[in-house]
C-alpha cells in the first residue's frame, strides 16, 4: 500500500495558484488475537509486522516476541486486518484482560475500564552511558532517515540508535505511539538488545511513550519536544533517563542521573 498520495491544493494569498502536494496515507488497522478484535488504530500503511510485535509487547499482551507464533496481514475494503497468533499461555493471559479500544493514534489508555488496568512495567536494566556527542549525532542524522516526513511534513518518527549515536533503525507513522510501537517491533525482529542503545522521538513525550520504551527495555529516551509531568515521574520510577527539548545545539535532562551518566551528558 502507498504511504503517501498526491492531492491538489490552492495556494491562498498567492493568487489562487494550484500545486500538487504529498500527504500521508492513514488507514484503520485492526489488531485481532485468536479471532477476537482487540484494537483499531489509525496508522500509516507500512511495517505491519513490526507494528504487531511492538504493539503486543508494549501493551503487555505478550512478554516478548517469542510468544507470537505468527502474523497475517489482510487488506480489506475498509482498512487492514492484522491477525496475531499467540502461544497458548500468552493467549490465556490475554483473554483475562478485557479491552476493546478504538483510537486515533494508538493512545495507551483509551478504552481501559478502570485505573486498576493502568499498565505495569518493570524498571529497566541499566543501559549504556549516552553522552551529548552521541545524542547530537543522532539528532543531526535523523532528518535524512525520514523519507515520508521529508515529502509530507506530517508524520512522526522513532529511531533506535547505537551508544555512539549512529542510527540503526527508524520507523515513521502518522501516530507517534504507532511509530514507537513499529520501532520496538522492528528492533525485536532484528535482534537488537534494549541495553545496547537508546531511543529518539520526534514527538511530544507523554507518559505512555516512556511506558512503551520501558516495556522494550530502553534505558534512555531522547525526545525533540518537551515531556509532561507524568512522563518525568514515570521515567524516574522506571529508571529511564529522559532527555527532552533536544536540538542539535542542546538538550535538557529531566530525570536524576548517576554521577557517571551526568558527566557523560554534560
Amino acid at each position: 500500500m502507498a504511504r503517501s498520495r498526491s492531492v491538489r491544493g490552492e495556494m491562498l494569498g498567492q493568487g489562487g495558484a494550484a500545486r500538487m502536494l504529498e500527504v500521508p496515507v492513514e488507514v484503520p488497522v485492526n489488531f485481532v488475537y485468536a479471532t477476537l478484535p482487540y484494537a483499531v488504530l489509525m496508522a500509516t500503511p507500512a511495517d505491519f509486522e513490526d507494528f504487531a510485535v511492538g504493539f503486543s509487547v508494549t501493551e503487555g499482551i505478550v512478554r516478548n516476541a517469542a510468544e507470537i507464533r505468527g502474523i497475517a496481514v489482510s487488506v480489506v475494503p475498509r482498512g487492514v486486518v492484522v491477525d496475531i497468533d499467540l502461544v497458548p499461555d500468552a493467549l490465556r493471559g490475554h483473554l483475562t484482560r478485557r479491552r476493546n479500544m478504538a483510537g486515533r493514534t494508538g493512545c495507551g489508555l483509551c478504552g481501559i475500564e478502570s485505573l486498576d488496568q493502568l499498565p505495569a512495567v518493570r524498571p529497566v536494566m541499566v543501559g549504556p552511558a549516552v553522552g551529548w556527542p552521541a545524542i547530537r549525532r543522532a539528532l543531526v542524522g535523523l532528518e535524512e532517515m525520514q523519507p515520508l516526513h521529508r515529502v509530507t511534513r506530517a508524520v512522526h518518527a522513532a529511531a533506535w540508535c547505537a551508544p555512539d549515536g549512529a542510527i540503526l533503525l527508524v520507523r515513521e507513522d502518522v501516530g507517534r505511539h504507532n511509530a514507537l510501537d513499529k520501532l520496538v517491533g522492528g528492533c525485536l525482529r532484528a535482534g537488537y538488545v534494549a541495553q545496547g542503545g537508546f531511543v529518539v522521538l520526534t514527538s511530544r513525550c507523554s507518559f505512555e511513550m516512556v511506558e512503551k520504551a520501558a516495556a522494550f527495555g530502553a534505558a534512555t529516551v531522547v525526545a525533540i519536544s518537551a515531556p509532561t509531568s507524568l512522563a518525568i515521574e514515570r521515567a524516574e520510577a522506571l529508571g529511564v533517563r529522559l532527555v527532552a527539548v533536544a536540538r542539535p545545539d542542546g538538550a535538557i535532562g529531566f530525570t536524576a542521573l548517576s554521577g557517571a551518566a551526568r558527566d557523560a551528558v554534560a
